[in-house]
C-alpha cells in the first residue's frame, strides 16, 4: 500500500543531514520510505493532507517511563521525608512483597505505551520503577508487554530488568545496598531466555536488549555476565549509570574504583552501551569539578548517552554540558524517563539548561536536540534505517499540529515549535508504515476508562510506601499536599 503524508513543514534528510522542507510531502510503500520532497508526481492509495503540520521522523525515547509516574511523589522530597521513599532493612529482608497483580501490572504497561503514543513516540526502550515490586521484572511480565506494544504497533527495544540489589534505607538514615546474588542470575536468566522468545517471535517491531537496574545494584560477577551475554548475543546494554553522588560512593565503597572504571573492568563499557544520565563524571563539582578524560573515554569507546533533559531539571540537576559531550564526539540521544513522556519539552528545557550550565545563548541549540531525538537514537541503536525521513528509511514519522492561535507566531518551524509547543500536539504517527497515532488518538484505547484505572493503581501504589518506610509514616505524612485543605 502507498501512503502519501502533506505537510506545511517536513524535516526532511538530504546529504546526511536534516534541511527544512516547506509544503512538503512523505510517500511510503509498505514499511519504507520512497519519497521525500516538494511534488510527488505518481499517485497514492491513500492521501493524507496534514495542513498546519510539523512532521518528523518518528521520535526515539531511550529511556521511557512504562509505569505509573513516581517524580509526582519524590521529586519534592524533603530530607526528612525522602528516607521513607526507599525500601527499609527490615522490608527488605522480611517483607518484601509485589504491590501490584500481574493483571494490574499489565494495566499500567497499557497505560503507559498508550501515553508513548499519545506523545509521538514511535521508538522506545523501557524504565519503570522496581520499588512497588517485590524484586524486579519476572519474564511474563516483559512477554505480555511486547504483545501489548506489537498490537499497539510502536517499535520497542525490550527486556526484563533485573538486579543482585535494592537501595535501602538503614534505621540511622543512611543508604546502602542489600544483596541477594542469586535474584539476580534469576534476573539474567529470565532476561536471556527473554532474547531467545524475541527471536522467535521474528516481529521487527519487537527487538531484545539486556536491561540491568542500576550500577550499584549490581554484583561485579553480574555485571560481567552481561557483558558477556551482550557479546555473545551480539545486543545492545543499557545500564543506569554516572547518575548520581552516592552512586559513585557506593561503587567506590564496594569495589575501590570509579562506575566508570567498573564499566571498563567487567567489560561492559563499548559500543553496545546506553548510558541514562551520564552526568556525575569527573567534570562534576561534587567530583573534580574539570575535565580529567571521562567523557572523552566514554566517546572512544563508542557508548552512548541517554539525555533525560526534563526529568534531570526536576530534580534539580542537569549535563556539564551538552555542548562539551557533543564536542568530544560522544554520541547523545533522548529519553524522558518519567511523565510526561514529553519529548518536546524536554528538548525545550535542554536547550535552555544548556545555556545556564554554559553561560551562552548557543551553548546548545534546538538542532542538536531535534537530532539527539532522531539520529542520536539511530544511532545509538544501530539503525541506519530510523531517525530520518529518506527513500529507503523505514515509514516512522509524527506530525505535530502547528497551526493554532495559542501557538503564536512563527519563526523557524522548528525552533518556534520547541519554544511554544509540546508532544501533545500530535495527531498522526506511523510506526513501519501503520497508523498508530490517528486525529490525536489511539484507535481502539478506551482512553478515559483507561485514565481511571490508572488513577485508581496510582492511589494503591502511593499507599503501600508507607509500608516500606523505615519510620512506618502515614501517607499524609510522607506525601502533604501544597495546601491545607478547605475546612467547611
Amino acid at each position: 500500500m502507498r501512503t502519501r503524508w502533506r505537510a506545511r513543514h517536513v524535516l526532511a534528510h538530504q546529504n546526511g543531514q536534516h534541511v527544512l522542507l516547506e509544503n512538503g510531502e512523505v510517500v511510503w510503500e509498505d514499511d519504507v520510505v520512497t519519497y521525500v520532497g516538494p511534488r510527488y508526481a505518481g499517485t497514492a492509495d491513500l492521501d493524507v493532507d496534514l495542513g498546519e503540520a510539523l512532521v518528523l521522523p518518528g521520535l526515539i525515547d531511550l529511556d521511557a517511563l512504562t509505569d505509573v509516574d513516581h517524580l509526582v511523589l519524590d521529586s519534592w522530597a524533603t530530607a526528612d521525608r525522602a528516607t521513607g521513599l526507599q525500601w527499609s532493612e527490615d522490608y527488605f529482608a522480611h517483607r518484601r512483597r509485589d504491590v501490584f497483580t500481574p493483571e494490574e501490572r499489565q494495566t499500567i504497561r497499557e497505560y503507559a505505551l498508550v501515553q508513548l503514543a499519545l506523545h509521538g513516540i514511535t521508538t522506545f526502550m523501557p524504565i519503570a520503577s522496581e520499588v512497588h515490586s517485590s524484586w524486579a521484572e519476572p519474564y511474563e511480565e516483559l512477554v505480555a508487554m511486547a504483545d501489548f506494544s506489537r498490537n499497539l504497533g510502536l517499535r520497542g527495544y525490550l527486556g526484563p530488568a533485573y538486579r543482585s540489589g535494592v537501595n535501602v534505607a538503614t534505621v540511622d538514615g543512611t543508604r546502602t545496598v542489600a544483596f541477594d546474588e542469586p535474584r539476580g542470575e534469576e534476573g539474567l536468566a529470565d532476561a536471556l531466555r527473554f532474547l531467545d522468545h524475541v527471536t522467535e517471535l521474528d516481529d521487527p517491531l519487537v527487538n531484545g536488549v539486556l536491561l540491568p537496574c542500576r550500577i550499584e545494584t549490581l554484583t561485579e560477577d553480574l555485571m560481567r555476565a552481561t557483558a558477556d551475554a551482550a557479546r555473545q548475543r551480539d545486543v545492545l546494554v543499557r545500564l543506569h549509570c554516572l547518575q548520581g553522588v552516592l552512586e559513585r560512593e557506593l561503587i567506590l565503597d564496594r569495589y575501590g574504583v570509579t562506575p566508570l572504571e567498573m564499566l571498563k573492568r567487567t567489560g561492559l563499557l563499548g559500543d553496545r552501551l546506553l548510558i541514562p544520565h551520564g552526568q556525575v563524571l569527573d567534570r562534576h563539582p561534587d567530583v573534580y569539578g574539570e575535565d580529567r578524560g571521562d567523557v572523552a573515554a566514554l566517546a572512544a569507546a563508542g557508548a552512548s548517552v541517554i539525555h533525560c533533559p526534563l526529568t534531570s531539571f526536576r530534580y534539580g540537576h542537569a549535563l556539564r554540558s551538552f555542548r562539551d559531550y557533543r564536542e568530544a564526539g560522544l554520541n547523545l540521544c533522548l529519553g524522558t524517563d518519567s511523565f510526561p513522556p514529553d519529548l518536546v519539552r524536554g528538548m525545550d528545557v535542554g536547550v535552555h539548561l544548556a545555556k545556564v550550565m554554559g553561560d551562552r545563548a548557543d551553548a546548545a541549540p534546538a538542532e542538536w536536540y531535534v537530532e539527539a531525538a532522531t539520529l542520536g537514537g539511530a544511532r545509538a541503536l544501530r539503525r541506519d534505517d530510523l531517525g530520518k525521513l529518506a527513500p529507503g528509511g523505514q515509514a516512522d514519522l509524527v506530525a505535530f499540529r502547528v497551526g493554532d492561535l495559542r501557538d503564536g507566531v512563527r519563526d523557524d518551524p522548528i525552533r518556534t515549535f520547541l519554544l511554544s509547543g509540546t508532544a501533545r500536539q500530535a495527531t498522526h504517527s506511523v510506526v513501519a508504515g501503520r497508523p498508530v497515532l490517528v486525529d490525536g488518538h489511539v484507535p481502539g484505547v478506551d482512553e478515559e476508562g483507561l485514565r481511571r484505572r490508572a488513577q485508581a493503581l496510582f492511589e494503591k501504589m502511593r499507599a503501600a510506601y508507607s509500608e516500606r518506610d523505615v519510620e512506618r509514616r502515614e501517607t499524609g505524612e510522607l506525601f502533604p499536599p501544597t495546601f491545607p485543605a478547605f475546612q467547611e
